[in-house]
């Protein structure tokens, strides 16, 4: 891969939308661009105003290319919202004795493990595979070349809405840019914050946005469960500007400032200012105020998110334990109030892997528009370069049609 290829991330968030250029150099990613913006078309991870939002991508793309030098074409765009659903397929073939399997056989066992019922108001994202199996014989990343005469195949199918999915494209092709692809968030995450030994003994990684929480468990070095929770940093903020009786505007601020999950970090004689709402005079209040506030919102997201860990039966397979990631995750006290409530070790995951502006980007809050980017990188390097179109509700409705006929004439 000669250097000088660029690839763009652009995460769309509920509170900011950030965008990450990256140079390939060798197999190597170079960040040579930043840009983020106010969002205000986008609630709980689902675009609901496409000026507002179209406006925002254009501000964050412009910041980027300022500092990169360089002129965006096209994008790999995140996408998240509670109408994200993650299933687990299974798929079976039988291959010619004495055989090997070959790129077509493993085509012809995926296509039969997608084959599975889907409302026609929903789409693929993703397929991944988890393993392959040949002949009993499990745990096969890479069957190509094998022998045998039955090739199994489980894989994990990331659905989305199909209208949610058209509007972040619609929203980026306005915008004057190609979608190379669409991909679910706490997957690009992932390329940015965990290892490959973590993801081989089992890791739940814990994207906290402001309208969303994003869920992705990795065990055998496959991703086995998705799910998005419509809970984030942003109910922190309100609970913050309601307790508080201050404007969400500085209570945000507050909460960046000040914040801290865990009151008992928190020092007896510290205090904060309080703006005041309308023309009275700021207040002054002990710091342990604002974390007696924090801590119970902070406690439900994480009890929300061990009950969704529990219903999958995985939480005796991740050894690793949790990493979280995401501007919420940057609250002081969040990993100590993680571990309490989970009982598993927990890091904060802050993006490696990528050279240039390091610096910049070692922080949570672009955890998934490095991630991106190195998605981007990969999909490069392996020759993959199409752009999305998105919508296959139209296609699924005509060859139901065409079924339909089939039986009967």
């Amino acid at each position: 891969m000669p250097k000088g290829e660029i690839v763009v991330g652009l995460d769309i968030g509920t509170t900011k939308i950030c965008t990450i250029i990256g140079e390939i150099d060798g197999d190597r990613m170079e960040i040579i661009g930043v840009g983020t913006a106010p969002s205000h078309g986008l609630k709980k991870g689902v675009v609901v105003n496409i000026d507002s939002t179209i406006k925002s991508v254009e501000n964050a793309v412009s910041e980027a290319e300022l500092m990169a030098g360089v002129e965006v074409s096209s994008v790999y765009a995140g996408i998240a919202g509670s109408h994200i659903k993650g299933i687990n397929s299974h798929g079976v073939i039988a291959i010619s004795r004495g055989r090997e399997v070959t790129s077509a056989d493993v085509e012809r066992v995926i296509d039969a493990a997608k084959a599975v019922s889907i409302p026609l108001d929903r789409e693929i994202i993703h397929v991944l595979p988890q393993q392959f199996i040949i002949d009993g014989q499990d745990g096969i990343k890479e069957p190509i070349g094998m022998s045998g005469t039955r090739l199994e195949v489980e894989l994990h199918i990331v659905t989305g809405a199909v209208t949610s999915a058209q509007n972040i494209v619609k929203c980026v092709n306005r915008s004057g840019f190609e979608v190379d692809d669409l991909v679910l968030e706490p997957l690009a995450s992932s390329y940015a914050v965990l290892t490959e030994d973590e993801k081989d003994l089992g890791v739940v990684l814990v994207d906290i946005g402001g309208g969303t929480t994003d869920i992705g468990i990795f065990i055998d070095g496959s991703i086995w469960h998705t799910s998005v929770l419509s809970i984030g940093g942003d109910n922190v903020t309100k609970d913050i500007s309601v307790g508080l009786r201050a404007p969400v505007v500085d209570a945000e601020k507050i909460k960046i400032r000040y914040g801290c999950a865990t009151p008992s970090l928190v020092k007896d004689d510290e205090t904060i200012e309080i703006p005041s709402v309308g023309e009275r005079r700021p207040r002054t209040l002990p710091r342990q105020v604002l974390s007696e506030i924090i801590e119970p919102r902070m406690e439900e997201i994480f009890s929300l998110i061990n009950q969704e860990i529990r219903m999958t039966g995985y939480e005796n397979m991740i050894a690793s334990g949790i990493v979280l990631t995401g501007g919420a995750s940057m609250l002081n006290g969040s990993a100590e109030l993680a571990e309490k409530i989970f009982d598993l070790p927990v890091r904060i995951g802050v993006p490696k892997g990528v050279a240039g502006l390091s610096d910049v980007i070692s922080s949570p809050v672009y955890a998934t528009g490095v991630g991106l980017v190195l998605y981007g990188m990969k999909n490069r390097l392996e020759g993959k370069k199409t752009k999305f179109t998105g919508g296959n509700a139209l296609k699924k409705m005509l060859s139901n049609v065409k079924d339909w006929f089939g039986d009967f004439f």
